[in-house]
């Protein structure tokens, strides 16, 4: 289901200096990691080693700003523009499968402590919530790279709470702060089972562009990868 203009969005359908080894897990957004002490950054949703943390019997928030803002895979009631303090979108973990490969590394986005990011809320309907986490669940926590946290987000002027997925820094494929300029030589070089690397980084700036939400800093890097062809 595709997700429109921010103008007529509302209701839709129901530092790492280098990459990890092989041995570090097959892709960025899911590996072992065992149970981890805390990084401090802001309360789990629930212990990242069982599974999807038990909803409240209500509409589920979930908050977007890489691929589940141009590819969600789950039905919602409506996507709004929001905006999440204290977390900034970055090209921050290592991709070994999806977006790269043992030999080649990728990167793919995860939420960085510090500053602040635009995205995408999407509202789940409360019957629907269970499903729609077990499949995020699925998708994003296999390597266990992120954690589920619960944030408040602004949505259409008042706050709710979301539920997202923030980067483990002590995950083994976390690439810390990397500059500009190796970042898009990776991304320029790197490719795995879901496509170019390149192609994330451009399907995520176009999408962004496309609701109002232009990213200053994906454009640089956008630009830094051109560069390089």
């Amino acid at each position: 289901m595709a997700i429109l203009g921010l103008a007529r969005m509302s209701v839709r359908a129901a530092s790492r200096p280098a990459p990890p080894s092989a041995s570090a897990g097959p892709d960025s957004s899911s590996g072992p990691d065992s149970a981890r002490p805390h990084d401090g950054a802001a309360p789990r949703a629930a212990d990242d080693c069982l599974g999807p943390p038990p909803g409240d019997g209500g509409d589920l928030w979930i908050f977007a700003y890489g691929s589940l803002i141009w590819d969600p895979g789950f039905p919602y009631e409506e996507a709004r523009p929001a905006l999440l303090k204290g977390y900034h979108r970055a090209f921050c973990l290592y991709s070994m499968r999806y977006r790269g490969t043992p030999e080649k590394p990728g990167l793919v986005l995860g939420l960085d402590r510090g500053g602040a990011c635009r995205g995408i809320a999407y509202r789940v309907a409360a019957a629907r919530a269970p499903a729609v986490m077990a499949y995020l669940w699925e998708r994003e926590m296999t390597l266990r790279s992120y954690h589920c946290r619960d944030v408040d987000i602004a949505v259409a002027g008042r706050t709710v709470r979301a539920r997202t997925f923030v980067v483990d820094r002590r995950h083994p494929n976390y690439a810390g702060k990397l500059s500009t300029d190796r970042t898009a030589e990776i991304i320029a070089c790197a490719s795995g089972q879901r496509g170019a690397c390149v192609s994330y980084l451009e399907n995520t700036v176009r999408h962004l562009d496309q609701l109002g939400l232009p990213d200053r800093r994906l454009h640089a890097l956008l630009a830094a990868v051109q560069a390089r062809s």
